[in-house]
């Protein structure tokens, strides 16, 4: 890290996606309370999760990353916070159960509020207002007032933020994800093969219990059983927000974002000389890299140089968003220019952003059919370079909605305005997801693929 870092000095840099607020001294007067906020995670809990994606990298483990799009104020309710947690604990069960290999289970929730936009405006019958940039930000009502920048919305989202973990460390450590209550997580509207696959590994899972218990072994002696470690993490994107949140820690004397376990930088704002690479650098937390099709590897190689210094495993995650049309023709050449290097990364890949179209009926949407064939392809492109393909990254929901288009529901294009919810990008709903997982899970049980990455480790 440069000495000469702190967490301001983003400032002195080009920053792209970063609102501007009419009111300055508002602004100041929200970031100042922020400052003196309690923090929203822990350092500590930071370094456990760099530990767990070290497992990834030298593949241990898989990293299981999901959740909104975009949060909303909205649609802040403890059931959708707890139906989202559901499909995740469900998803690591059938990786993990099918696969034999731990899931690091990481959300895409408690501050992913702010979105950047492919256009700072826009026009709506003749009318140009601000894009809508995230609750984070501004509202998604087309007025002038809703559409303002408004520093107020900081201060709510932190809030929000505080509420969701209280609620997501209750859920993980006070007995909700007990594997004994395994039954409990179903969620009514799930596809019914999917159902019946899940209940078939429930019912094994309760007979692994039952010898184990019969043995001694319990949720009395063993907390693994009635406990599961989660993991929250958000783009950093509105780096006023985040330069807040930024505290030395106690133990070590590092700087840590207190904000989330683990950040990342997106597509659009990854410039090395940019003012989000900045202020990654000097945090200590694990930090991911969204790598699209305009990746140039070369940049890339400098840019891993910059935010990983020493190397160090577990540190940095690359997040493959290519599309399932042009994942073969540029997938391959990152990944071999890294490996040339021995830059120790996690691979992830995104299989949402790349596959997203406008549909017949004007909706934006993503087809699973691309969804399914990205992860397969990316599978096969590592399974070929003899390369960990460590987990993925996913936008979903525990709601019953309607936004992507296909799987064993058969969402078509006419069913997307039934329950189309989101306030940005189309998600998965839990059965998608869960078909998902099934689909992954046969992936890493491929006998031959595993072989070849434990000759390769």
């Amino acid at each position: 890290m440069n000495n000469k870092w702190s967490p301001d000095s983003w400032r002195s840099k080009k920053a792209k996606h970063i609102p501007k607020y009419a009111d300055v001294t508002e602004l100041k007067n929200s970031l100042n309370k922020i400052k003196a906020y309690p923090p929203l995670v822990f350092a500590g809990e930071a370094r456990s999760l760099k530990s767990r994606l070290s497992e990834v990298a030298n593949g241990k483990a898989f990293l299981l990353q999901g959740g909104d799009c975009a949060e909303s104020f909205a649609d802040f309710h403890p059931d959708n916070i707890r139906d989202t947690f559901k499909v995740i604990l469900q998803m690591a069960v059938v990786l993990t159960f099918g696969s034999s290999c731990p899931v690091v289970k990481v959300g895409r929730i408690a501050g992913q509020f702010a979105k950047p936009r492919s256009q700072d405006m826009e026009t709506v019958n003749g009318v140009e207002m601000e894009s809508y940039k995230g609750d984070i930000i501004n509202g998604i009502e087309f007025t002038k007032e809703s559409r303002k920048p408004d520093p107020d919305r900081l201060i709510r989202a932190y809030n929000q933020s505080a509420a969701t973990l209280n609620l997501i460390r209750a859920f993980s450590q006070g007995g909700f994800a007990n594997l004994n209550k395994i039954h409990q997580w179903n969620l009514n509207f799930v596809e019914e093969e999917n159902a019946k696959k899940f209940r078939e590994i429930s019912l094994r899972i309760d007979e692994c219990l039952a010898f184990m218990n019969a043995c001694g072994i319990n949720e009395k002696n063993v907390r693994q059983l009635y406990e599961t470690e989660f993991y929250t993490s958000h783009e950093a994107l509105l780096l006023d927000y985040e330069e807040a949140l930024t505290r030395i820690d106690s133990t070590t004397g590092k700087w840590y974002d207190v904000s989330a376990h683990m950040l990342w930088v997106g597509d659009r704002t990854r410039q090395i000389d940019g003012s989000h690479i900045e202020f990654l650098k000097g945090i200590e937390n694990p930090i991911g890299i969204k790598v699209g099709p305009t990746t140039d590897s070369e940049e890339l190689i400098k840019i891993l140089e910059l935010l990983n210094p020493n190397n160090e495993s577990g540190r940095v995650t690359l997040i493959c968003r290519m599309g399932a049309d042009k994942i073969n023709s540029i997938l391959p050449n990152i990944i071999n220019k890294v490996k040339k290097e021995g830059s120790n990364v996690v691979w992830a890949c995104d299989p949402m952003h790349g596959n997203t179209i406008k549909s017949n009926t004007g909706y934006k949407t993503r087809p699973l059919t691309n969804i399914f064939s990205e992860i397969q392809k990316f599978f096969q492109i590592h399974k070929s370079i003899g390369t960990y393909p460590g987990g993925v990254h996913l936008e979903m929901t525990g709601q019953d909605v309607t936004e992507c288009m296909g799987g064993l529901q058969e969402i078509t294009d006419e069913d997307l305005k039934n329950r189309y919810h989101t306030f940005c990008d189309p998600r998965l709903n839990a059965s998608q997801s869960l078909e998902l997982a099934f689909l992954i899970s046969d992936f890493l049980k491929d006998e031959n693929f595993l072989s070849s990455q434990s000759s390769n480790s």
